[in-house]
């Protein structure tokens, strides 16, 4: 039945996108323990930190003099008629305001420099830590999600390093040297203006627990947004092949109606906050205008009009930087939302790493022992129950089973990619858990069921097995593997681009890259994970062949549903369930008549009826 354009399939789709578990957990809008966190990445720059304070604190002073010089040559030479003193008091106010402008071009410059800097090591951090973390992870996690933290999130971090603490230090600075000067002219007219600091605080505070809330569904619903056009583009085939574009589509169109819906629901509280503020603005230069009339008309305090006109450029601009100090509050919002996920994420432990005596593997015979086994993905539901087997050096043990019985989770424990649950895995005698991951990895060939490509050229991902491999030694290797005339045969030979993911070739040109890179490294174990799958039957036929003699003396495991492959094993386990129902070579278990021999027989009519069609 077609989903297309059909409205309860994409309103079931959609709840699934919005389920509970993929929301963030909230913290505190602003928590300067996480401000704190994000300076300390500015420890290799600290000078450049010590010049941006200097020039941020030279900025902040330089404001309130322009505003106090403009007033004291209206009050004064203008004032007395004094065209000398007007010209020189221009000419030093132009130099005060072209120092000014300089002093901003190089704190300005000097700030993009260092939010760069900080967000450049954020971001090698968090790649450098993604590496490290295991497959466990990426199964719980959207791709999405990850490329979300490494992009907006650490953007919206950049202006809580480059922005906030130096506008900040510009914005109070600014107003502190204003009022000063305020207070240093006329007393109670600077009263007057400080009486309006309650009320503005109770404006903002109110606003910006607003704010708040509507930043971290901002960047929650944009999280959705990026994970679900990163799933939607990794499975376009599936999505064409399936007539889903429209419910895919359907189901986008909602998730950015959410993001707009957030997006101006914090344009219009920010667009409610600014009108506020200038009305407050407004209403207390009009108290000002009454006050310092009242002061300039009587005859008893007689103030000057020029000292009025002062004030009032004075208190200008100490209520200038409010307007951006309330912006300023909402871009560390939303620094904070940002740093709270890309710090959740730096803070997720590996679900297991190697023990600090941990060992660097000794050259392998290629032992395999699962001295009983138990594993689960998840705590609670074990998909390996009490596995024991022993290959020997140079053996061949084949996995069969129907999909889902384990065969798979051997593999992943064999190569490492997790650790058992309970009992012992076993290379040469040695505990996996105490010779270090990468240095049993350089000794395992990894032909995985999903044969990924990076981009690049063949030989560029051949080369990926062994990287000093010479394109002589990558010749020879395919020249071997009896498949050096299908590469050849393709539009540039070895330099052909396989493109994203190796989309430009077919499956079973992607396998046979796959295979010859795991082979150039010359691993003592050889691991072949579906590895025959997506090759057709004359290709398969050629490659039996070679990997008989390149298997020759190496350990192999080899998962397969090609029930041909296996029938030289020198050991074939048949799982169902997670547990060994039946072990032996071929002709041993096809006598016994039991589940493998079953699973034989489905594999010959399958295979009668493939050749019949």
């Amino acid at each position: 039945m077609s989903t297309r354009a059909n409205p309860a399939v994409v309103d079931a789709l959609t709840r699934v996108v919005f389920r509970p578990e993929e929301e963030e957990p909230r913290q505190r809008p602003l928590d300067f323990a996480l401000f704190a966190r994000l300076f300390q990445y500015a420890r290799p720059y600290r000078k450049w930190q010590t010049w941006l304070i200097v020039l941020t604190v030279l900025r902040s002073v330089q404001l309130p003099l322009l505003g106090w010089l403009l007033g004291a040559v209206i009050s004064g030479p203008i004032a007395r008629g004094d065209w000398a003193g007007t010209i020189w008091g221009a000419v030093g106010f132009l130099a005060l305001a072209a120092f000014t402008q300089i002093t901003f071009h190089y704190r300005y410059l000097l700030a993009l420099k260092f939010g760069e800097a900080i967000v450049h090591d954020i971001r090698r951090e968090i790649f450098q830590h993604l590496m490290r973390l295991p497959l466990g992870f990426y199964h719980r996690t959207k791709v999405g999600r990850i490329i979300s933290r490494v992009t907006s999130d650490v953007d919206a971090m950049r202006v809580g390093v480059q922005d906030a603490l130096f506008v900040l230090i510009v914005g109070v600075g600014q107003m502190i040297g204003a009022a000063a000067l305020m207070f240093w002219a006329d007393v109670a007219l600077a009263s007057v203006v400080m009486a309006m600091a309650p009320i503005l605080w109770m404006i903002n505070r109110y606003f910006h627990r607003r704010f708040s809330r509507v930043t971290r569904n901002l960047q929650e619903s944009w999280s959705r947004v990026t994970a679900t056009m990163a799933e939607s583009v990794t499975g376009i085939r599936v999505t064409q092949g399936f007539v889903r574009q429209d419910v895919n589509a359907g189901i986008f169109r909602r998730l950015i109606a959410d993001h707009s819906r957030h997006n101006f629901e914090m344009a219009r509280t920010g667009g409610l906050l600014a009108p506020l503020l200038e009305l407050n603005n407004q209403f207390f230069i009009a108290s000002l205008l009454l006050l310092g009339g009242y002061r300039v008309l009587n005859p008893e305090i007689h103030m000057p009009l020029g000292e009025m006109i002062q004030f009032f450029f004075l208190a200008n601009i100490f209520f200038q930087p409010i307007q951006g100090l309330g912006n300023l509050y909402n871009s560390c919002l939303l620094a904070m939302a940002g740093a709270e996920r890309v710090f959740r994420l730096l803070d997720t432990p590996p679900e297991w790493s190697d023990p600090r005596d941990a060992r660097p593997a000794p050259p392998l015979r290629g032992r395999i022992e699962f001295d009983h086994v138990t594993f689960a993905y998840e705590p609670g539901r074990p998909v390996l129950h009490d596995i024991s087997f022993v290959v020997e050096p140079g053996q061949t043990v084949a996995l069969v089973g129907h999909t889902g019985s384990g065969k798979s989770s051997i593999v992943n424990l064999i190569a490492k990619f997790y650790l058992p649950t309970a009992g012992r895995v076993l290379l040469d005698d040695l505990d996996i858990r105490q010779l270090t991951t990468d240095s049993l990895h350089r000794q395992l060939g990894i032909v995985p069921q999903q044969n990924f490509l990076f981009y690049g050229t063949v030989m560029e991902n051949i080369r990926i097995g062994r990287p000093d491999a010479t394109d002589a030694e990558i010749i020879e290797a395919a020249r071997q593997l009896d498949c050096l005339d299908l590469i050849e045969a393709l539009p540039q030979g070895f330099d052909t681009p396989v493109g994203e993911r190796g989309a430009s070739l077919s499956l079973g040109q992607r396998q046979l890259i796959c295979f010859l890179r795991a082979l150039i490294a010359n691993p003592r174990i050889l691991i072949l994970d579906e590895a025959t799958s997506s090759v057709d039957t004359l290709t398969e036929t050629r490659l039996q062949r070679a990997l008989a003699k390149l298997l020759h003396g190496r350990t192999s495991v080899v998962v397969a549903h090609r029930l041909s492959t296996i029938r030289h094993a020198d050991l074939v386990l048949v799982l169902e369930s997670g547990r060994i129902v039946e072990r032996g070579n071929h002709e041993t278990l096809f006598a016994r008549g039991g589940v493998y021999a079953e699973l034989y027989r489905q594999f010959t009519r399958a295979t009668t009826v493939a050749s019949v069609r």
